[in-house]
């Protein structure tokens, strides 16, 4: 894909606001800045209600939100990462977070989720009338934030990305990595992180898993939840 569009990034370096919150998922932040931090001109910062410490969704790890809401009023990348029931909905309903995602999607250059994450912007009014994905168990909650629920790893309508559960966040970041830098830049990055994927087994979609692993993949995930 020579000649990648960037979206219109001409400032450099390139800002990249991934927003945390209390029950946030790990892999969901943890997997795109491990492709994007590294990109040329690309800084990664990581922002919260308030800076410090927010715990994720099993409550048993906590990343550090090196700035406040406030402190970061403006990125031309904003990453907004799925999480447990508890995280998401109550992220949902916080006029803070939403409120400054609508400010800042009004300046950014690409708005981005991953799982969950995509129900959050959904809920600030920035999905309406759009396609977008999401975690598979939570597809059909897309409809109730006005979104067009669209199966894929992830999905690009203008210059919103949304993508799928968890490890799709990766996909999208290499996506997003050729974005802002060049099609080369996210090849090689993908083999920086040696991201090839060769699971021992063939049940990562709910369409190859079938009901009983769905079933105890949701339990899994409940009962991890804080």
């Amino acid at each position: 894909m020579a000649g990648v569009d960037n979206g219109g990034v001409s400032g450099r370096p390139i800002r990249v606001a991934v927003l945390l919150y209390d029950g946030f998922t790990a892999l969901d932040a943890v997997g795109p800045y491990e492709v994007l931090c590294r990109v040329p001109y690309v800084s990664v910062t990581t922002v919260a209600k308030r800076a410090g410490r927010v715990r994720t969704d099993t409550g048993e790890l906590a990343l550090l939100a090196e700035r406040s809401l406030d402190e970061m009023p403006r990125a031309e990348v904003v990453l907004v990462p799925g999480g447990g029931e508890r995280g998401t909905t109550a992220s949902m309903g916080d006029e803070a977070i939403l409120g400054w995602l609508r400010r800042m999607h009004e300046k950014t250059v690409w708005t981005t989720s991953v799982c969950t994450g995509s129900l959050i912007l959904g809920a600030a009014g920035l999905l309406r009338g759009l396609p977008a994905t999401t975690f598979w168990a939570a597809r059909p909650s897309l409809a109730d934030v006005g979104a067009i629920d669209t199966p894929g790893r992830f999905i690009e309508t203008g210059k919103i990305i949304t993508a799928a559960g968890v490890s799709a966040g990766i996909d999208m970041g290499l996506h997003l990595a050729a974005r802002l830098s060049d099609e080369n830049t996210a090849k090689a990055m993908q083999l920086a992180v040696e991201y090839d994927p060769a699971p021992p087994y063939d049940t990562g979609s709910p369409d190859k898993a079938g009901p009983e692993l769905r079933r105890l993949a949701l339990k899994l995930l409940a009962d991890a939840a804080t």
